[in-house]
C-alpha cells in the first residue's frame, strides 16, 4: 500500500546535523521510496494530510525492560540496591510469563503514543514480549536477560534465547541480541561463554555496565580492574555491544569503549532517581563513543516517554559542565534516532530513502510548539510527546489521529489492573 505523506514540515538528516523543510514523502511497502518525486510506479492509496504536522523520525528507545511497567510508583526514593535487591527482584520473582505480555503492550502504548517506534528490550519471559511486538506493529530488538557464574554448555536461557530467535524469524520488525545482565551478576565465565555463543551465532550483546558507585567500587575490591575492563577482558567486546548506563566510567574506560566500537546508552531519569548521578556523555563523545538513548524501565524511570529523556539530556549537561553549548539538540536527536540505529544495526533513524518507513507525526498546532521558530530545537526544548498524532512503523499506520490501530487499550488497562491486584501493587 502506497502512503502520500504530503506538505510535511519535516526534519531530515544534513551532514551531521538536521534540516527543516516542507517535504512530500513516499511510502511503498515498509520502505521511504521518494521525498518531494514520486518514484515510478509509485501507487497512491492513502494520503495524510500533513500540512499542520511536523514529520520526524521515529524515536528509538536503546534501552529498556518493558515487562516493569507494572511496577510503575512502587519503589520510589530508595537506595539503588533497596530498589533493586529489596523491591524489585521480589516482585519479579512473583510474576508469570503472561504478566510480562500485557505489561510489555502497556509499555508499548506508552511508547507509540509518545513518538516512539522502536525499542531495544532487555526482558526475562521467553515469548511474551515478542508476542506484544508482532501484535502492536512495534520494531524491536529483543535480548534475553542472563546471569550466571560457571558457563555451561546446555545453559537454559541461552537455549530458550536461540529458540526464541528462530521462532519469530519470520517477522522482520524483530531481530535479537544476547542480555548478559551485568559485571556483578555474570561471573568471568559465564561472560566468555556468553560471548563466543554471539560470535558464532551473529547476535550481539546488551548489558548494563558501571551502573553506581558501589558496582564500581565493589568491582575493584574483588577483581582490581573497572566493570568496562572487567567485561573487555571476558571477551564481549569482541563482538558488537550496546552498554546500558555507563556512569562511573574513567578516561581509560572511555577509550577502551571506543576502541572496541561499544555503543553506550545513557538513561538520565531512571540515574537521576535512583541517585546514581550522570554518564559522561560529552566526554564520551569526545572519546569517539556512539552514545544512545534510553528510558531504561518503568520501575525505575515511571515513563517510558523518550521526549522527556531527550529534554534532560540536551539539559543536564549544560548544567552539570557549565556550557550552554554541550550536548546540543541537535545532538540530542540523533542520539535518540540515527545514532541508535547505528547501534542496532537498524535501517531506521533518518528519513531518507531506502530507509524503513518508521515515520512520526506532530500537531503544529499543539500549544508546545507554538510559535515553533526552531523544530529541532522544540523536540528536545518544547515538546513532551503530547503533539504526537500519527505513527507509522514499517509503513504500517499504528497511531492515527491520536488512536491506536493495533492495541485494545481497554483490555490491557483492565489485564494490568489484574496483576496489579495479584501482586499486591494495586
Amino acid at each position: 500500500m502506497g502512503i502520500l505523506i504530503k506538505g510535511a514540515l519535516a526534519v531530515l538528516p544534513d551532514g551531521a546535523a538536521h534540516a527543516t523543510g516542507r517535504h512530500d514523502i513516499y511510502v511503498d511497502g515498509t520502505d521511504i521510496v521518494g521525498i518531494d518525486e514520486a518514484p515510478q510506479g509509485f501507487v497512491c492509496s492513502q494520503t495524510i494530510d500533513a500540512s499542520n504536522r511536523l514529520a520526524i523520525p521515529g524515536l528509538i528507545n536503546a534501552h529498556t525492560h518493558t515487562y516493569m511497567s507494572m511496577m510503575r510508583n512502587v519503589a520510589d526514593d530508595l537506595s539503588f540496591a533497596d530498589w533493586l535487591f529489596g523491591t524489585i527482584e521480589p516482585i519479579e520473582d512473583r510474576l508469570e510469563p503472561e504478566d510480562a505480555y500485557w505489561a510489555s503492550l502497556l509499555s508499548q502504548i506508552e511508547m507509540i503514543k509518545s513518538g516512539t517506534t522502536c525499542f531495544n528490550d532487555m526482558q526475562m519471559h521467553i515469548g511474551q514480549t515478542t508476542r506484544a511486538v508482532r501484535e502492536s506493529g512495534m520494531r524491536a530488538v529483543i535480548c534475553r536477560g542472563l546471569v550466571g557464574g560457571e558457563y555451561d554448555l546446555d545453559e537454559r536461557r541461552i537455549r530458550e534465547a536461540l529458540e526464541e530467535r528462530d521462532a519469530f524469524a519470520n517477522c522482520d520488525r524483530l531481530t535479537f541480541r544476547l542480555g548478559p545482565h551485568a559485571p556483578y551478576s555474570c561471573g568471568p565465565d559465564y561472560l566468555r561463554g556468553v560471548a563466543e555463543v554471539a560470535k558464532r551465532e551473529g547476535m550481539g550483546i546488551h548489558i548494563h555496565i558501571a551502573e553506581s558507585q558501589t558496582e564500581t567500587d565493589n568491582m575493584w575490591a574483588d577483581h582490581h580492574c573497572t566493570p568496562v575492563e572487567y567485561v573487555r577482558d571476558a571477551g564481549i567486546f569482541d563482538v558488537p555491544t550496546i552498554a546500558a548506563h555507563c556512569i562511573r566510567v574513567s578516561e581509560s574506560d572511555r577509550a577502551i569503549l571506543a576502541e572496541h566500537g561499544v555503543s553506550v546508552v545513557t538513561n538520565p531519569a531512571s540515574n537521576m532517581k535512583l541517585g546514581n548521578g550522570f554518564a559522561p556523555v560529552p566526554e564520551l563523545v569526545e572519546a569517539g563513543v556512539n552514545v544512545c538513548l534510553g528510558t531504561d524501565g518503568a520501575a525505575s524511570n515511571n515513563a517510558q516517554n523518550m521526549f522527556r529523556e531527550m529534554s534532560l539530556l540536551a539539559l543536564i549537561h549544560k548544567g552539570t559542565h557549565d556550557v550552554p553549548q554541550c550536548v546540543s539538540a541537535d545532538e540530542t536527536l540523533a542520539m535518540a534516532t540515527r545514532n541508535a540505529a547505528r547501534a542496532l544495526d537498524l535501517p531506521t533513524g533518518s528519513i531518507e530513502v531506502g530507509k524503513k518507513a518508521d515515520l512520526v507525526l506532530l500537531d503544529l498546532d499543539a500549544p508546545s510548539l507554538t510559535p515553533l521558530n526552531n523544530a529541532v530545537a522544540a523536540l528536545s526544548y518544547s515538546a513532551n510527546g503530547s503533539e504526537v498524532t500519527d505513527v507509522i512503523i514499517d509503513g504500517k499506520v499504528v497511531l492515527q489521529d491520536r488512536t491506536l490501530l493495533t492495541i485494545d487499550e481497554e483490555r490491557v488497562r483492565h489485564e494490568i489492573a489484574r496483576i496489579c491486584t495479584r501482586l499486591g501493587l494495586a
